[in-house]
C-alpha cells in the first residue's frame, strides 16, 4: 500500500485568510480560559490572590492576625477602631455570665479565713443563636351588655381591635414571609434548602406553601410600593439601565431552554431617593424598555446594546466606557507577556483608565464644576482617544481590533457624558446592582411561570431599594407586612408611608446607604 504524499495548493490570500482565521481562534480560545479560570479584575498588576471556595478558611486564615478586641463603652461594647474588617454592632446585647467559687470552698485554704474578690478577669465571646420559631396566638376578646341581654330587644356586641393579617386565612407571619424572602433573596438560598433546614427544626413548611406566601403577599403588598417606585423613578433626570438572562420553564410560546430576560433601572448618583427596580420580560426587544420608561424624559446610561440606541428621542442614551476599558483589557491579557508593553491593547486601556482617574479626581465637585473640568480635561483625551483609534491598522476580527471599532462605533454615545456634570463616565452603578440577582440566580437557576419571575423582580426590587436607602431588608419587609393589611385603599395605592425614605428602621450598614 502506498503512502499518499498529494499535496494541495492554495494561494496566498487562502493562506493569509486561513492564517488570520487561526489567529482568531486561538485568540478566542486564550480569552475563554481567561474568563473561566483568570481574574475578572481590570486594574494593571496580574498578582491579585485567588480564593478557593472550599479552601477560603485555610487561604484566608493568618497565624499572626490580632484577635479584634471589644471595650466597654457606656454599657455596651464595640470593637477597637485599629481592626478594620470585623466590626459589631454598638447595640448587640450583652450576656453577662458570672462565674464565682461556691460558698464552702470560698475559705482561705491556708489560714481558712474568708477570701473576698480582688479582681476580675473577663473573656467576651459573640454568641450566634440559629433562627428560632414560636406561635403566636391572637384572642380577639369579645364583648357584650349584661343590661342590654336581660332589658333590651337587642344587645350591642364590641370587638377588641386586632390587626389585620398578611394572609387571610394563613398561619403566615409578617416576620415568617420577610424571613424566607431574605433568605431566598438576600441570602441566595433556594426554598428547598429552606424547607430542609425548617425540617430538621421538627416544622414541616412545605416549599409550595412558602412559594404561595411569597408571591401572595408581593402581589397584594409589594405591588403597590413597587407601582409607586416606578412613578417616582420616572421623575428623574438620569437614569441607569442593565438586562441579563433569566430562564423561565412555562413561558407561553417558548420552550423551557429559551431565554428570558430581567430588565433593570436605576437611579443615578445624584438622586435624593436611591430606587432599584427590576422587571421581568419574555425578551430583549427594545420595546420592553420602551413601555417601561414611557414618561421618562432625560439620560439613561447604557452599555452597547442596540436595543436601548431605538428608544424614543426624548431619551439621550449614554455610553459605558468601562466597557471599552474592558475590550482592551481582555485583548491585552491575552497576549503573550512580552507583546503586551507597546500594543495597542496597552495603550487604549491606558487612555481609558486616565479618563476614569480623572472622573476620581473631580468625584466630590459639584455637577457644574464637575461639567467645566470635564470640558477642560477629559475632553482632550477623549479626543485624542479617538483620533490615536481611527488612525491604528488592526486587523477587526482580532480581540484589539474589537475594541477600537466597539469604541469608534459607540462614539457619540461614549462623548455624552460630557454633556452634564450629572451624568457618570461609565454604567457600573447599574451592573453593580443588577449582581445580586446575577449571584442569586445561580442558586435558584430558573423561574417555574412567568407568574413567579414577575414577583421575583418585585421582591428583588423591594429588596435592593432598601438596601440602597439604609433599610435592614428583614426589618423593612416585616414593617410592610405589617402595616400595609392595616391601611386603607387609598392609603395603600399611594403607599407613601411604606417608602422606604419614610420609615425608620434599623440600618442595614452604613456603607450600603446609597452605595457608590
Amino acid at each position: 500500500m502506498k503512502n499518499d504524499t498529494s499535496t494541495v495548493t492554495i494561494s496566498k490570500a487562502e493562506y493569509d485568510s486561513m492564517k488570520q482565521q487561526i489567529e482568531w481562534l486561538m485568540a478566542q480560545l486564550k480569552l475563554s480560559k481567561h474568563r473561566q479560570f483568570g481574574s475578572s479584575s481590570e486594574k494593571s498588576e496580574y498578582d491579585q490572590r485567588q480564593f478557593d471556595f472550599f479552601n477560603e478558611a485555610e487561604a484566608l486564615a493568618a497565624k499572626d492576625a490580632v484577635e479584634p478586641e471589644l471595650i466597654e463603652v457606656e454599657k455596651h461594647y464595640r470593637k477597637r477602631k485599629r481592626s478594620a474588617t470585623d466590626r459589631l454592632p454598638d447595640d448587640l446585647p450583652v450576656e453577662v455570665v458570672e462565674h464565682k467559687l461556691p460558698k464552702n470552698e470560698q475559705d482561705c485554704p491556708k489560714c481558712n479565713h474568708k477570701l473576698h474578690v480582688m479582681g476580675r478577669n473577663i473573656r467576651r465571646e459573640l454568641v450566634i443563636i440559629p433562627a428560632t420559631a414560636k406561635i403566636r396566638e391572637h384572642i380577639e376578646y369579645v364583648y357584650a351588655c349584661r343590661c342590654c341581654e336581660g332589658n333590651a330587644d337587642s344587645v350591642p356586641i364590641v370587638k377588641a381591635p386586632m390587626p389585620e393579617p398578611v394572609i387571610k386565612g394563613s398561619f403566615a407571619s409578617p416576620e415568617a414571609i420577610a424571613h424566607i424572602m431574605t433568605q431566598k433573596f438576600v441570602m441566595g438560598s433556594p426554598l428547598y434548602r429552606q424547607e430542609a433546614e425548617w425540617k430538621r427544626t421538627g416544622i414541616m413548611l412545605t416549599r409550595q406553601t412558602m412559594s404561595n406566601w411569597l408571591i401572595r403577599a408581593t402581589e397584594d403588598w409589594l405591588a403597590p410600593i413597587y407601582e409607586r417606585l416606578r412613578a417616582e423613578l420616572l421623575k428623574q433626570n438620569v437614569l441607569h439601565a442593565d438586562e441579563t438572562t433569566l430562564q423561565v420553564l412555562k413561558e407561553p410560546g417558548k420552550t423551557a431552554q429559551s431565554k428570558s430576560y430581567m430588565w433593570l433601572y436605576r437611579t443615578s448618583g445624584d438622586a435624593e431617593n436611591p430606587i432599584v427596580l427590576y422587571d421581568y420580560k419574555p425578551g430583549r426587544h427594545a420595546k420592553y424598555p420602551e413601555k417601561f420608561l414611557e414618561g421618562f424624559t432625560g439620560y439613561l446610561h447604557t452599555d452597547g446594546y442596540d436595543a436601548y440606541h431605538k428608544l424614543p428621542e426624548n431619551i439621550t442614551v449614554v455610553g459605558c466606557w468601562a466597557h471599552v476599558r474592558r475590550k482592551f483589557d481582555e485583548a491585552l491579557k491575552i497576549l503573550p507577556e512580552k507583546d503586551r508593553a507597546d500594543s495597542a491593547a496597552k495603550y487604549g486601556k491606558q487612555y481609558c483608565s486616565q479618563l476614569f482617574e480623572l472622573e476620581r479626581e473631580f468625584a466630590e465637585l459639584p455637577p457644574d464644576k464637575r461639567f467645566e473640568k470635564r470640558q477642560e480635561l477629559s475632553k482632550p483625551v477623549l479626543d485624542e482617544f479617538f483620533a490615536w483609534a481611527e488612525s491604528l491598522t488592526v486587523l477587526p476580527k482580532s480581540p484589539v481590533g474589537a475594541a477600537v471599532q466597539y469604541a469608534l462605533s459607540q462614539r457619540k454615545y461614549l462623548e455624552r457624558y460630557l454633556k452634564d456634570g450629572r451624568l457618570e463616565i461609565s454604567n457600573n452603578r447599574a451592573e453593580r446592582s443588577i449582581k445580586p440577582f446575577v449571584i442569586d440566580r445561580k442558586n435558584f437557576l430558573f423561574a417555574n411561570t412567568p407568574r413567579g419571575a414577575t414577583a421575583s423582580a418585585i421582591m428583588f426590587s423591594i429588596i435592593e431599594t432598601a438596601k440602597e436607602n439604609g433599610l435592614n431588608p428583614f426589618e423593612y419587609l416585616t414593617y410592610i407586612f405589617k402595616t400595609a393589611p392595616n391601611l386603607t385603599a387609598a392609603d395603600l395605592v399611594s403607599a407613601e408611608s411604606l417608602l422606604p425614605w419614610n420609615v425608620t428602621l434599623p440600618e442595614y450598614g452604613q456603607s450600603q446607604k446609597k452605595a457608590g
